[in-house]
């Protein structure tokens, strides 16, 4: 079920507090562009890490590697995004407005009864899989959708829109080569297969993982950051012997799932949704959804990719991509299985899912609060350390256990106004732990720590605060 005030509520939140700002602002902002501010950049990173480790650190067959962004433009021919990397779009004549097919027709699903929505998406993804343009045309007018702005349904024919940017490479314009920003992270991997397989002296099965930035020029970018022409992407692409990509398949699927849920994420929140039509590599693909205040929508995609992609580099690259499997003497081009996550959408997916306003009123006064429950483990703050005044030697007390921690993890030191008042911040910016030195500290070595969930508060030496949030941050 949509929430749109929900959503208007967290990017409001996300540009108060430092999270996420619209990029050149002062100029008016760039459409589905965003800059992450200090605390959303230490957000973001913090996921990436936590997928990287549960990539690289816990499996012993998977290794990183970092692809540059500009690729020879024939990889992107071989990829099948030159002729193929596209959405099939529609113009309302009397707005100008351009609207992506499906995201136009799920919008007016939501408008409707339960059953009656299912029926049109069930046809609306018929349609797709056939490329039956014609009929999603028709499928629009019988529904009588019309455009958000003109209010009429004066619509164009259905046509497809290719989703690359391009550019020129060289020195002087004339005799510039086309290249372009790669709109995926997969084929660095893949063209790399043979340098990490020999040097690494990987034997199959095995994964190579990658993050980084690509980049789309969506016509129809919304959702905050969950559809964006610049976004960053989490892939491990996964080579498998042919014949046993099903269960390998099956094992990501379950394995990717694992992951989310360790974030905390309620199962309830999640669910798999299998393709309908599967793109021109492979044959079998889901996605892992999330339910985001606009509803349920993708984060991952698991995908088998059979031995397309490694079979049409060796073609148009004429050298020789298989792997010699010493198990069954046997030469063969490796099947993929592929996880692929939007590093944005699980910023974007966490956001939602720690944010909650909350009201804390008694009979005797009114109060409230705003307060990000993110993971320990993900939160840019891990501990705020506030003296509870500016004097009596409470400072250089707190300033000596924030010495003693941020060489282990993030911390915030704050001594500007009311002990309250400072609560309420940290809970706003999601730091789960805050701890309070009084002058009781002084005489005994305890301090109050406040846990920002529950906002219950405890004593406990000086000396135990380090491992107490190490334990948090540390829960895999």
């Amino acid at each position: 079920m949509a929430n749109d005030n929900k959503l208007q509520n967290i990017i409001a939140h996300c540009k108060e507090y430092g999270f996420i700002f619209q990029s050149s602002e002062i100029y008016d902002g760039l459409a589905a562009v965003y800059d992450y501010g200090q605390y959303g950049a230490e957000l973001k990173k913090n996921i990436r890490d936590y997928w990287w480790r549960s990539m690289t650190q816990m499996h012993d067959n998977i290794v990183g590697i970092d692809a540059a962004i500009f690729m020879h433009p024939t990889v992107w021919k071989a990829s099948g995004h030159v002729d193929n990397f596209s959405d099939p779009m529609i113009d309302n004549k009397d707005s100008k407005k351009r609207y992506r097919v499906d995201h136009l027709i799920e919008a007016h699903a939501e408008t409707l009864a339960k059953e009656d929505a299912e029926a049109l998406l069930q046809k609306m993804d018929s349609l797709l899989a056939e490329n039956d343009f014609a009929g999603l045309k028709a499928l629009i007018e019988d529904n009588k959708i019309k455009c958000a702005v003109s209010g009429t349904g004066n619509w164009t024919d259905v046509r497809q829109f290719n989703l690359m940017f391009s550019t020129e490479m060289g020195s002087v314009a004339d005799d510039a080569d086309k290249v372009y920003l790669r709109p995926e992270t997969a084929q660095g991997i893949f063209v790399n297969f043979l340098n990490v397989q020999k040097s690494g002296r990987m034997k199959i099965p095995f994964g190579i993982a990658q993050t980084g930035k690509a980049f789309r020029n969506e016509i129809v970018a919304r959702g905050f950051i969950f559809r964006m022409r610049e976004f960053e992407q989490m892939e491990m692409q996964f080579f498998v012997r042919p014949g046993t990509q099903k269960e390998w398949y099956e094992y990501w699927k379950d394995t990717r799932m694992k992951w989310h849920l360790s974030l905390g994420i309620p199962a309830d929140h999640y669910r798999f949704h299998d393709h309908v039509k599967l793109a021109h590599y492979a044959d079998a693909a889901c996605d892992i959804e999330y339910d985001f205040p606009m509803g349920f929508k993708e984060v991952e995609g698991v995908h088998s990719r059979t031995d397309f992609d490694l079979k049409a580099h060796q073609e148009y690259s004429g050298k020789k991509l298989t792997y010699f499997d010493t198990e069954i003497n046997q030469h063969y081009v490796p099947y993929v299985i592929e996880t692929s996550i939007g590093l944005d959408r699980a910023v974007m997916m966490v956001l939602s899912e720690a944010y909650a306003e909350e009201d804390l009123s008694t009979a005797e006064k009114q109060d409230s609060r705003v307060v990000l429950k993110l993971p320990p483990k993900v939160a840019p703050i891990k501990l705020a350390i506030l003296p509870l005044l500016k004097k009596d030697g409470l400072p250089e007390i707190a300033r000596e256990l924030l010495e003693e921690c941020r060489t282990y993890f993030k911390c915030f030191y704050e001594e500007k106004d009311t002990i309250g008042k400072r609560y309420r911040r940290q809970d706003a910016i999601g730091t789960p732990f805050c701890v309070t030195i009084d002058h009781q500290t002084k005489e005994d070595q305890t301090v109050t720590i406040r846990y920002r969930d529950t906002m219950t508060q405890e004593r406990i030496p000086i000396a135990s605060v380090k491992e107490l949030v190490m334990q948090a941050i540390q829960a895999f």
